[in-house]
């Protein structure tokens, strides 16, 4: 940040437990719980994601189809605070149609999402992955990494950690005891969704604030061959950083009943402003 926030900096949030206030006409307010990692005054892309997902699966909806791929765009800071979600059909088509979620705040786009949505069918004849399944989430124990964050977001979330986690590869199950819109029942697409973006967090190459580096992305990618189901979301992430300031978080994705996709995030990989940085191990 280029100053020292201030409580007077910080947006006004709404108050409950949930992510987000639905203010009607397409506004919502966030609250403390979607509060980014970053800086104190943003909201962390994953329960903004988990939003735009929750206003895309209202948009037009058709029983036949569901979203199969996510794609998000991060245009710029996700303040905190009021903000709209506009919608958009953009491919409209009887097998395959393509829609779109602009999230504005400040009166400009911060997220431009889109997702294909895909008419279903029987294919359990030929049904089949590759994706191996990993070990579940009860009897884990906490993942004692979720200190080296701060922010609302990642204060609510059930962290549990798998063996042989390390620097830049490993499994973390999470969960949230939040709403994503306050008074409305939240599906399991959408609140495991919107827990995605932790996949850039679990498993970083360096710790934030050790090594002086940081490593934000500016998308979120999800392909699903199956929707997701319950509570708890499996992240099998692994971190890579070229040597040209750029890098890439990829993970499958699995819930309590096995593998049911994957995420891929683009990152800017560059010092803290301000602090020299060191060399890892």
């Amino acid at each position: 940040m280029s100053k020292t926030m201030t409580e007077d900096d910080l947006p006004e949030l709404a108050v409950g437990n949930f992510y987000y206030q639905d203010l009607g006409k397409g506004r919502y307010r966030s609250t403390v719980h979607a509060q980014g990692a970053w800086n104190p005054h943003e909201q962390h892309m994953a329960p903004a994601t988990g939003l735009l997902v929750a206003v895309l699966e209202k948009f037009q909806p058709r029983p036949d189809m569901r979203m199969a791929r996510v794609s998000l765009d991060i245009h710029g800071t996700i303040h905190g605070g009021e903000f709209e979600v506009v919608t958009r059909m953009i491919r409209p088509g009887r097998t395959i149609e393509l829609i779109e979620a602009e999230m504005v705040s400040q009166g400009r786009t911060c997220i431009l999402a889109r997702a294909w949505r895909l008419k279903t069918l029987d294919s359990g004849a030929v049904a089949a992955l590759e994706d191996a399944p990993v070990a579940r989430p009860e009897g884990q124990p906490s993942w004692a990494g979720k200190s080296m964050w701060p922010g609302g977001y990642i204060a609510g979330l059930d962290l549990r950690v798998a063996d042989a986690h390390r620097l830049g590869k490993g499994v973390v199950w999470m969960r949230n005891p939040f709403e994503m819109i306050g008074g409305t029942e939240t599906s399991a697409m959408v609140r495991l969704l919107g827990m995605v973006d932790t996949a850039n967090g679990v498993a970083p190459r360096v710790e934030p604030g050790l090594g002086a580096w940081m490593f934000p992305n500016v998308d979120l990618q999800i392909h699903m061959y199956r929707g997701p189901v319950g509570q708890w979301l499996g992240i099998e992430a692994q971190q890579s950083y070229g040597d040209d300031g750029i890098g890439l978080t990829s993970a499958v994705l699995h819930d309590i009943e096995g593998p049911f996709g994957r995420s891929e995030q683009i990152l800017t990989v560059r010092p803290m402003p301000g602090i020299e940085p060191m060399p890892q191990p």
